[in-house]
């Protein structure tokens, strides 16, 4: 399996095309800000052809060259419905201080295609295996993608603003519950298998069974399932 990311735009947003191999059709998750030219240069360089972009949430470093992707390469858009509004309307997805800053710098709208997403639907696409779990708390449409061990590769975690290395995403932007974070945590990152590689929204590569011993807010949920806040804030990666 091929997996190439980078991190895009002001945020540093991780983008990931993903593919059986070089040479073959690929999924795109999270093309964000400033994303589209490092795309097309991943796509290029393995000799991909996209199928889909799916979203693990609508802020905008995560959604905002969505347009421009699908439009070049006629693909639709995956994102929860409980997010969708957000992909035309930033600013009411991360409050007027923060959406008007960007509003003269970006194209804001849906691409021509767009489906949505379902808690513990699967998708089939590229010819690889995708589960799809709901994960509100950093926004109400929040999801992430995990897919199966394979012979080659443990299981893979696209965790989107859930959880980083060693912290978790924000909970202050509109749509945000600190106590669904918990509960999402505990639910959908748990049960995981220790040897599965989270690729998160932001910053490095970890491991489940690294973030159950060291990250805070795990070590907190599966000590007191759904906590009551403690911990030290999380770094304010991305919106």
């Amino acid at each position: 399996m091929l997996i190439a990311g980078f991190p895009a735009g002001a945020w540093g947003t991780n983008c990931y095309l993903v593919a059986p191999a070089a040479g073959e059709e690929c999924v795109i998750i999270d093309p964000g800000h400033e994303a589209a030219q490092g795309v097309e240069e991943a796509l290029k360089k393995h000799r991909l052809k996209p199928v889909a972009v799916v979203l693990t949430h609508g802020h905008l470093d995560h959604v905002a060259s969505v347009v421009p992707v699908c439009g070049a390469h006629d693909v639709p858009a995956w994102i929860h419905p409980a997010d969708r509004y957000m992909m035309s309307d930033p600013e009411r997805a991360l409050g007027r201080s923060i959406g008007q800053q960007l509003m003269g710098e970006l194209t804001i709208g849906e691409p021509d295609d767009v489906k949505e997403l379902t808690d513990g639907s699967r998708l089939d696409l590229a010819g690889l295996e995708f589960t799809v779990a709901h994960a509100p708390g950093h926004t109400k449409g929040s999801v992430t993608f995990r897919m199966p061990e394979a012979s080659d590769v443990p299981s893979v975690f696209f965790s989107g603003d859930l959880l980083f290395a060693g912290s978790i995403g924000r909970t202050d932007l509109p749509g945000g519950d600190h106590t669904e974070m918990l509960q999402s945590l505990a639910r959908v990152c748990l049960p995981l298998d220790d040897s599965t590689v989270v690729l998160s929204g932001h910053g490095p590569q970890t491991t489940i069974g690294h973030e159950r011993a060291t990250n805070p807010y795990l070590r907190e949920v599966a000590q007191t399932p759904f906590g009551h806040g403690g911990g030290t804030a999380a770094p304010r990666r991305g919106m």
